[in-house]
Formats: structure tokens, sequence, C-alpha cells
């Protein structure tokens, strides 16, 4: 995870909320088959697009507060924030072009 960031109930505010790039946030758990399907695909969105998205992560098991402050009820589930605000979301499993599509969308 060297190009995501962890995010957290903590720092929520601080990396999403107040961040001055838009961000991906990854809701995961660690026993998520599909979480783990997308994880190249996150990794390689967080370098192709470094410096113009924040990619975050957040394990939904440690971190109870944000997932349900969301509405998070199936993982893996993306949201994009854009000036703190969510803009858009994922449920599931989605091909790559079409997350690239979102992000692309979200950086508008």
């Amino acid at each position: 995870m060297a190009n995501t960031v962890e995010i957290t109930d903590l720092n929520f505010d601080a990396e999403v909320k107040q961040s001055t790039i838009p961000v991906m946030l990854d809701f995961w758990a660690p026993w998520c088959n599909p979480c783990k399907m997308i994880m190249p695909m996150v990794e390689r969105l967080a370098v192709e697009y470094s410096g113009k998205i924040k990619i975050g992560k957040i394990d939904i098991d440690a971190n109870s507060n944000t997932p349900s402050t969301f509405g998070v009820r199936s993982i893996p589930t993306i949201i994009f924030f854009k000036n703190g605000q969510m803009v858009d979301q994922i449920i599931g499993v989605v091909p790559e072009s079409q997350m690239k599509k979102i992000i692309d969308k979200t950086l508008a």
C-alpha cells in the first residue's frame, strides 16, 4: 500500500474533508475477497494519478464510524470526494476503465 493513504476514523477529516485534491476512498476489509481482487487496480491507479487524486483505503473492521456515516453496507465500496464532499461512488468490483471514467469526471 505504498502509494495509497491509510484512512481511519481519526484522520478522515484531515485526509479527506480537508484535502486540497479530490479523494478516492476504498472501503475494504482483510477478509473480503472482492476487495483483494481490486487491490492491484487501486494501487495502479494510485501510481497513475499520483498528485492529482489522493487514493485512500479504510479498513471497515478497524474503523466503524466513517463507513456508517456514508451508509456503506457492502464492500468493496469506493467513494469519491471533491472539496470534502461525496460526489460519486462505486459498489462492488468494476473494470478499471469504469473506475478511470469516474476519476476523470471527479478531476474535471
